[in-house]
Formats: structure tokens, C-alpha cells, sequence
């Protein structure tokens, strides 16, 4: 699997880039978005996520720009570097591995606990790998395959997501919705913005398979719109119909005493409706694996990608950043991925890990926002097939958003962050040391 001669195969579409944004998404609709509602309750939530919303239509339209300017598999890694040199490129370029490396692990835990539903003798953990497993070697095969078959899930996941929506409306209340809907104050809307940006998180990975798309130049910036209005729907829709039937608490808490959180508020909602004996009920729990599925096979492909990139330009051991010949895909990249991915899995720290990818998504924001101003000045005749609409105020407000949801994360993930910003650093340090020893031995 070593070749450097080969190159990415284009194949993709405008359709495979939106089952591409929308399934790196999708699971957030599923799981983990109702644990913000213990924070904030409906109100705050609802709060913290129309300023997200915000942010990601800004943020989209902005980043859209980099990726068509500079269609490279790095992402922000290449728009950083392009804008302000190798260190900044490096520090944008972990961040973004951090992102995509560290959000399957959670998502292949929930994938595990589905099928346990289903096979209760089969460990929840064992599952979890075999998934790794498969989905790694299916990204190994080839882009075009992945991307099909992501796109197949994609469609039947957010299916799934309009019948149970279509299901519940009818038996939603204004009134229901209201209840204890502030319990924090704005205090909770701060803590509850991790959960918001879990609507949303990875819809950035359309950029990194930017070299593989037919027509990048055209291309990339319909596939950010459309998984974007397509995203947008689909939250304000599942957030209303799930909240809204009995009340927020009971699509967190499993119990009466309120101290077990659910991962699962969607058949949980629909159970006060159905029952859970129900042929719908079932349904949403069978169906509903696709949604994880899409989500966490999506982010395996945008993280290949990354670290290939990262790796082909020395920034890490040079295997990552090797072509499969037969394939042409990353395939070193996708192993090692993955065997980072199992060791975090194997931590039963679901929750931490969510929140630390949170923190590299939003440091990913907030470069490449910069790197978008900056190139402005600096690069002013680069080709730019899509330009920002509403430039300068898009990116800034995308910019300014992200500052103040990363340091809303710190005061409320103070622990996590600091480690964060521990392994970026640790990450930097070596980066640094081992240019300078690679110059030294090319000096002499």
C-alpha cells in the first residue's frame, strides 16, 4: 500500500457530496443533542441553537470558498498553511484530526448498544470494533463505493427522521414544550452550546474530499448549500417534534427520579405515543442504525483524508500520507485512524471524547475563518469560483460565534479543554523538533 506517484480518484457528484455532508451529520438528530436540554432546558437549548445555526450557515458559505479556491483533501490544514505558513497549517491540521478522529468512537459506541438491543449476547464493545472494522476496509476499497453507499444511508436515515416527525407532530403541544423550559438561565445556554454544535458537527468534512469530486470548482459549494438547508430542516423539525410531545425531561431522563440520561430521546418520544410493542417503535430503532451508520462511516472517510494530507506533507510519519496503488485511496491513513479510534473506544469515555472533538471542531472554525481574511489580502488573485456571499460579515460573524463557543466550552469543560490544548501543544513540540532535526540532517 505504498505509493506516492498515485493520486486520489475523482468520482464524485454533487448528489455524493450532500449524502457526504448530511451523513457526517446525520446521528446528531439521533443522539446526544437532548443531554443539552438538561442544561438549558427548551428555551436555552433552542437559544444556543439558533446561534449555532447562524454560525454554520456563515460558516458554510465562508468555508465553501476556501474549499473551491484551494480543493485540496487537507481541508483547513492546506487554507491555513496557504494563509499563514507551515505552524499555523499544522496547528489548524491537528485540530482537524482531532475533530474527525475522535467523534466515531462515540458514534460506533451507540452503533454497538443498537445491535445489543437486538443481540443482547453479543458485547456492545465487540460490535463496536467489528464496525470499525468493516467500515475502514470499505473506505479502503474505494471512495466511490463509500461514497454511494453513504449516500444510500444517508437517504434512508433522514427518512426515517420525517416519518418520526410525521408520527409525532400531531400529538405535540405548545404547552408541553414550555414546560420548565428556562431552569438554568442563560447560564444554561452556555453549557448546552457543546450539544447545539452536536446538531451540526462534521459538515466541514464536504472540503476534504474536495480532490475527489468531478468539477470541485462547482461542485463543493452545492454540496455545503444543500446539506446545509437539508440539516437545518431537519433540526428544527426533530428538536420541536421530540421535545414537544410530553415535555423535555422525558427525552432525557429514563427514569422516575431523574438520574439516568438517555442517548436514545427519539424512541423515546415515540414510545409515549406508540408504546414500544409497536411496528413504528421497532422501526425507528432499526432504521434509526442508519443514521449512526452514515454519520460514523462519513467521518471515517473526512478523517482518512485529513490525515493522509497531513502525512503526505511530512507534518506526520510520511506512510499516512501514501496511496494505496490498487485502490487509491488513503488506506494508511484509514488503518491508522482506526487504530486510534478502537484505543479511544476502548476508554468508555463517550461523553469526554464528544466534547474534546467539539473543541478541535470549533479551533478548525476559527482558523479558517482567519485563513479566509487573510488570503483575501494576501492572495488576491487566486482563482475563487464561489466567492463568500455577504463578505466581510459572514465570515466574521461565523468568526466571532466560534470564539465565543469556544470559550463558553472552556468554562464549562475546563478539565477537557485543558487537555485539549495539552495535545495540541504536546502536537506542535514535536512537530518542531522534528522539522528542525529533519533540516538539520538535510543541511548537513
Amino acid at each position: 500500500m505504498a505509493s506516492n506517484t498515485t493520486s486520489l480518484k475523482k468520482t464524485l457528484t454533487p448528489l455524493s457530496l450532500w449524502g457526504l455532508g448530511v451523513g457526517y451529520v446525520i446521528s446528531g438528530m439521533y443522539f446526544g443533542w437532548n443531554l443539552g436540554l438538561e442544561q438549558g432546558g427548551t428555551y436555552g437549548l433552542a437559544i444556543a441553537t439558533v446561534f449555532i445555526i447562524v454560525m454554520y450557515t456563515c460558516f458554510s458559505f465562508s468555508y465553501a470558498e476556501l474549499a473551491c479556491a484551494i480543493p485540496k483533501a487537507g481541508g483547513v490544514f492546506d487554507y491555513a498553511g496557504a494563509a499563514f505558513g507551515k505552524n499555523m497549517g499544522f496547528v489548524a491540521g491537528l485540530a482537524q484530526i482531532i475533530e474527525f478522529v475522535f467523534a466515531p468512537p462515540a458514534i460506533s459506541a451507540a452503533v454497538g448498544a443498537y445491535f445489543n438491543a437486538f443481540f443482547p449476547s453479543v458485547p456492545v464493545i465487540l460490535i463496536a470494533i467489528i464496525a470499525y472494522i468493516i467500515f475502514t476496509c470499505l473506505n479502503i476499497y474505494g471512495v466511490k463505493a463509500a461514497a454511494n453507499f453513504e449516500t444510500f444511508v444517508t437517504v434512508l436515515a433522514v427518512a426515517e427522521l420525517l416519518l418520526f416527525c410525521g408520527l409525532t407532530l400531531p400529538h405535540t403541544s405548545t404547552e408541553k414544550f414550555s414546560q420548565n423550559a428556562f431552569p438554568n438561565g442563560w447560564a444554561g445556554v452556555f453549557a448546552s452550546v457543546p450539544f447545539a454544535i452536536w446538531f451540526f458537527l462534521g459538515i466541514e468534512g464536504i472540503a476534504n474530499v474536495a480532490e475527489e469530486s468531478l468539477q470541485p470548482q462547482k461542485d463543493i459549494s452545492k454540496g455545503f448549500g444543500w446539506s446545509l438547508v437539508t440539516l437545518v430542516i431537519l433540526c428544527i423539525l426533530v428538536f420541536y417534534s421530540a421535545a414537544a410531545i410530553n415535555g423535555w425531561e422525558s427525552i432525557v431522563y429514563t427514569d422516575v427520579s431523574k438520574t439516568t440520561t438517555s442517548d436514545s430521546p427519539l424512541p423515546l418520544a415515540l414510545k409515549i405515543i406508540t408504546g414500544d410493542n409497536s411496528l413504528m417503535y421497532h422501526l425507528l430503532i432499526t432504521v434509526g442504525l442508519f443514521g449512526l451508520i452514515a454519520s460514523f462511516h462519513g467521518l471515517i472517510l473526512a478523517a482518512g483524508r485529513s490525515t493522509y494530507e497531513m502525512g503526505k506533507a511530512g507534518n506526520l510519519p510520511g506512510i499516512l500520507g501514501r496511496i494505496s496503488p490498487k485502490f487509491q485511496t488513503p488506506a494508511n491513513a484509514l488503518l491508522g485512524n482506526m487504530v486510534i479510534g478502537i484505543i479511544a473506544l476502548l476508554s468508555g469515555r463517550t461523553g469526554q471524547i464528544i466534547t474534546i472533538s467539539v473543541f478541535g471542531a470549533l479551533t478548525l472554525y476559527i482558523i479558517s475563518m482567519l485563513s479566509l481574511f487573510r488570503l483575501r489580502k494576501k492572495s488576491p488573485e487566486l482563482a475563487r469560483p464561489f466567492h463568500t456571499p455577504g463578505y466581510p460579515w459572514f465570515p466574521a460573524i461565523a468568526l466571532v460565534i466560534a470564539i465565543f463557543s469556544l470559550i463558553a466550552m472552556m468554562v464549562y469543560n475546563l478539565y477537557l479543554g485543558l487537555l485539549y490544548f495539552a495535545i495540541l501543544l504536546t502536537g506542535f513540540i514535536l512537530f518542531k523538533l522534528f522539522t528542525k532535526t529533519t533540516e538539520h540532517e538535510q543541511g548537513s
